[in-house]
């Protein structure tokens, strides 16, 4: 670099302060006669600016401006500022602008994240404003709602009961007795013409069998409201399944199981037909049958769902008041009690809290066996984060089954050692929670002595007080509650360490009732105040519901409906009564003339088909056996 070229540079340095203001007005002007638009620097424009000089002038240029970067590191900010606007050439004037672009896109830049932090602490300030503010009641509500929902969430991988049998009992396990399963249908379909398979629709809520028929667009969702952030729906049906619902109607008056089942031959996915015959097979004492049809039902509702439907995140309300809504609260309770008798507790927990997702109402009284479930899938933190945040209200330990389970979940906590219930001084020992609970309901004591039952002389000699001796407390709600509880719950009462910490518990009440006889008569005021109502609120819940026991007839008059010879000829059905039903057609071949009953119950076996239809889609393995017999 020459010294005439350093000198220059060094010497506009020097002088740069006087000239500042003049460049500025000169500058202002500018901006007011061209608007100012952001530009990127272009380098193919530099390299074309810098082959127009001469060669060496470049280099000097360049080592200028080298010399000037280290020069200005030594300088004050503003000299900075101001040393980027100094040309003296053309080209000079050239990549001043270029700078003086690129300065101004930056702070614009800057100006614009200035800007968007200032409205995130404005947002800030209003948030914390808002907080200070007191909490209306439809606010509070709302909330309320928002914690119950998130306790409440279902989880779907925890519905399917063959991932709990696989985890209970290892997949080795359930591979061998499905794989027994399917060896005892091919013998018995020796002879017989398999079933059609078909392309089902996943499911959540069950696993279609692969030998159901589709379903039709027959029974459909609508979409009726948005209210306090939930969605509303109802069931509808269509023309062709209300006349089969009136065909059913007028079965079910007259108490015609035949022609129930002639309904399902030419509609099998009918839900109040299916609800019946379910409930009929388990009088006869097949479960399976039984659950099975509670499993059609319930793919068939499932299938009917509304695209915006999606019980499981706990936004969406089906009424119970609604008639077409009735059916699937009915087919979600029995199959939770189905899965709570095959073992799958964790299961039937998700759907209980389904049926509270559904309707907060809860019709069919989930909340009085809710504890169960918890209780024996182990769900013990759970448990207690559900009774501290449900509704937000602390009233549902005064229910019967809560006030007990809630002893035995700290209990079981307790036994575990988590350190954090253990330390949190807040939280009442089991012993207490048991107490408390005798307290308040002390009929429940008596009662479970017979139940269980209690033999030992530990049992008598409780009993022998005054305060255990009855076994109503003479509040129509609460003995009721209590019958639920004690049909509920009694599997529970037979660990000998929970009726080591009942005992105990029980022996304490006594101890409490002889120093200070005045506990007796606050008690009381606390069950009057806590069941207020004279009637009983909870009449519409029976107790047999929440029962394990099962009715049935022998297995001998079972055979009767299998196909005797007597029955299909005394119980035939007027076949044209159904034919004209819109979509359906005839009944399919095989089936004509034959007694209804008999021919629903051959229809439940995997290995028997009647299907002669043209939409089948049979598997690869069995399309040419298909095609030949339709030749």
């Amino acid at each position: 670099m020459s010294a005439r070229l350093m000198k220059k540079v060094l010497n506009e340095q020097h002088h740069l302060p006087q000239h500042v203001s003049e460049e500025e007005e000169e500058e202002e002007e500018e901006n007011d006669s061209e608007p100012i638009t952001r530009s990127s620097i272009n380098p193919f424009d530099l390299l074309n600016d810098q082959d127009s000089e001469p060669e060496n002038q470049g280099d000097e240029l360049a080592s200028a401006n080298e010399t000037l970067a280290n020069y200005d590191d030594k300088e004050v900010s503003s000299s900075l500022k101001s040393t980027a606007e100094v040309s003296t050439s053309n080209p000079k004037s050239k990549k001043k602008k270029k700078k003086k672009n690129k300065d101004s896109a930056v702070a614009n830049k800057m100006g614009d994240d200035e800007e968007l932090e200032l409205i995130l602490e404005d947002l800030s300030l209003n948030a914390i404003s808002s907080a200070e503010q007191p909490v209306s009641t439809k606010d509070r509500n709302k909330s309320v709602k928002q914690q119950a929902t998130s306790i409440l969430q279902v989880d779907p991988k925890y519905l399917n009961a063959e991932n709990e049998l696989r985890r209970i009992f290892g997949s080795k396990v359930v591979k061998s007795f499905e794989s027994s399963n399917q060896a005892s249908s091919s013998r018995q379909i020796r002879g017989v013409r398999g079933r059609v398979h078909y392309n089902l629709r996943k499911s959540v809520l069950v696993n279609p069998s692969d030998n159901w028929v589709r379903c039709d667009d027959s029974l459909s969702m609508q979409f009726l409201e948005i209210k306090n952030g939930y969605n509303y729906f109802r069931y509808v049906h269509s023309p062709s399944y209300s006349q089969s619902q009136r065909a059913f109607e007028a079965a079910k008056a007259i108490n015609d199981l035949n022609g129930i089942a002639s309904i399902l031959q030419h509609r099998p996915y009918h839900i109040d037909s299916l609800l019946t015959m379910a409930e009929y097979f388990a009088v006869l004492g097949e479960q399976q049958m039984s659950a099975d049809a509670i499993a059609k039902c319930l793919y068939a509702l499932e299938c009917a769902w509304h695209p915006i439907f999606n019980p499981l995140q706990g936004n969406c309300q089906l009424k119970f008041k609604h008639d077409t809504n009735k059916p699937i609260f009915t087919a979600l309770f029995t199959h939770m009690k189905n899965l709570d008798r095959r073992g799958c507790h964790r299961s039937a927990l998700e759907v209980c809290k389904l049926l509270l997702l559904l309707d907060s109402d809860d019709p069919m009284g989930a909340i009085f066996c809710i504890d169960y479930f918890a209780l024996r899938a182990e769900e013990y933190a759970w448990l207690e984060m559900f009774s501290e945040e449900y509704k937000s209200d602390n009233s549902i330990w005064l229910f019967p089954n809560f006030s007990f389970s809630l002893a035995i979940c700290r209990f079981y906590l307790e036994r575990k050692g988590c350190e954090d219930d253990c330390m949190n001084a807040e939280k009442s020992s089991s012993s207490d929670l048991m107490k408390q609970a005798l307290m308040l309901h002390p009929s429940v004591i008596k009662k479970l002595v017979a139940k269980v039952p209690l033999k030992d002389r530990t049992w008598t000699d409780i009993l022998k007080h005054t305060f255990f001796r009855s076994d109503q407390t003479g509040i129509p709600s609460q003995d009721h509650l209590i019958n639920i509880y004690v049909e509920r719950n009694y599997l529970m009462w037979r660990l000998p360490d929970l009726q080591k910490l009942l005992g105990g518990a029980a022996n304490l009440v006594i101890e409490t009732l002889e120093s200070n006889k005045s506990e007796v008569k606050d008690w009381a005021c606390v069950r009057k105040e806590a069941y207020s109502s004279e009637k009983n609120e909870y009449g519409h819940l029976l107790v047999s519901d929440f029962s394990d026991s099962l009715s049935s007839i022998p297995r001998e008059n079972f055979q009767q409906f299998m196909g005797v010879p007597r029955m299909m000829e005394e119980g035939m059905q007027d076949e044209n009564q159904f034919a004209n039903l819109p979509g359906n057609g005839h009944a399919p071949r095989g089936v004509a003339n034959r007694n209804a009953l008999a021919v629903l119950f051959e229809s439940m076996l995997p290995w028997v088909t009647y299907e002669d239809r043209d939409d089948v889609e049979p598997d690869d393995n069995q399309h040419d056996d298909h095609r030949q017999d339709n030749q």
